[in-house]
């Protein structure tokens, strides 16, 4: 499994899947909006409460495998082709 994590993390849609992979899996579990979380120790709370609970967990490693799964290829990496890449590519 060879990924090219430097070009995914300069792509703003990767980074975004990413962290909405994290959280919303956890958000819909526990019935909370983004709007619910005002302080930084519901945010922690909300954080610990997710790491204890083996099911949401599995909901998030699933939530981003799809996010790293590049369905034209087989198996969980990335291409020849975009492992040699240096910036994301721009088809036009």
């Amino acid at each position: 499994m060879k990924i090219n994590w430097k070009v995914r993390f300069k792509n703003p849609q990767f980074v975004t899947q990413l962290v909405l992979s994290i959280f919303v899996p956890i958000l819909a579990y526990f019935g909370l909006t983004a709007q619910d979380l005002t302080t930084w120790s519901a945010l922690g709370s909300l954080i610990v409460d997710a790491l204890l609970n083996p099911y949401v967990l599995i909901l998030v490693v699933m939530s981003v495998y799809n996010a790293l799964n590049d369905p034209t290829v087989r198996g969980l990496g990335d291409s020849r082709q975009a492992l040699k890449y240096e910036k994301p590519r721009e088809d036009k």
